[in-house]
């Protein structure tokens, strides 16, 4: 494997499980403008795009186009509570160890805001794993994720061809094409096997006891 190989992961629905959390401040957000969330809605669809993206869709319902504010009002209560209401998936802590010991570097590409995730990550004492840790900033122009993952390979002088995105949505698996890396996706988290295949995703991996095999196994065998 060469030694410059690169790992990129998600967060939500990749290394942990921030349905809770996130629910919560959905909740708090809508409240905030005089809504209730409706419990039909599947919180799970609303996990992984850029924040904008999710008020538009729990407001839509309303005919509430107030997205700035719902946004606002998501950020401080999840910066002050919701972050704290995520647990890892089992066997990520792990993965993580045996990509870093395999000689990956290895990278946060998230589309919640950088500060949250650096918290959650250390909340959950996973920050060692990372050679650095990445997501959307108050500027808004690492919203989405072509923007972002193309913003940390010319940060780090990254090699797309020697880099992997991983991630369970759509927008992971687009994002890594957009930018010419590959994309794995995972299968215990919020999107589907439909969606991720749908998307192009070049693997799926079930579980993660697989997922360090499965990424070592991708990176290592591009040329």
């Amino acid at each position: 494997m060469p030694p410059t190989c690169s790992v990129l992961l998600d967060l939500d629905g990749t290394l942990i499980d921030s349905q809770p959390g996130i629910l919560a401040s959905c909740v708090v957000a809508l409240r905030s403008l005089g809504h209730e969330l409706d419990e039909v809605r599947d919180i799970k669809r609303v996990i992984g795009p850029p924040l904008e993206d999710v008020m538009q869709f729990l407001l839509q319902p309303y005919g509430d186009e107030r997205i700035g504010e719902a946004v606002l009002a998501f950020r401080q209560h999840y910066g002050e509570i919701g972050l704290l209401g995520s647990e890892p998936y089992p066997g990520i802590g792990d993965a993580l160890k045996a990509m870093q010991q395999a000689g990956m570097r290895i990278y946060l590409a998230t589309s919640k805001r950088a500060a949250f995730a650096r918290r959650i990550l250390e909340h959950l004492a996973l920050t060692p794993y990372f050679d650095g840790i990445h997501g959307s900033v108050p500027s808004g122009e690492l919203d989405h994720k072509p923007e972002l993952l193309a913003h940390i390979l010319a940060e780090h002088g990254m090699s797309p061809a020697h880099s992997l995105m991983v991630g369970d949505r759509r927008y992971d698996i687009s994002g890594a094409h957009a930018v010419g890396m590959r994309g794995l996706g995972v299968l215990w988290g919020y999107g589907t096997r439909d969606e991720l295949e749908t998307a192009g995703a070049d693997q799926l991996v079930q579980s993660t006891a697989d997922l360090a095999r499965t990424v070592l196994s991708m990176v290592g065998g591009r040329e």
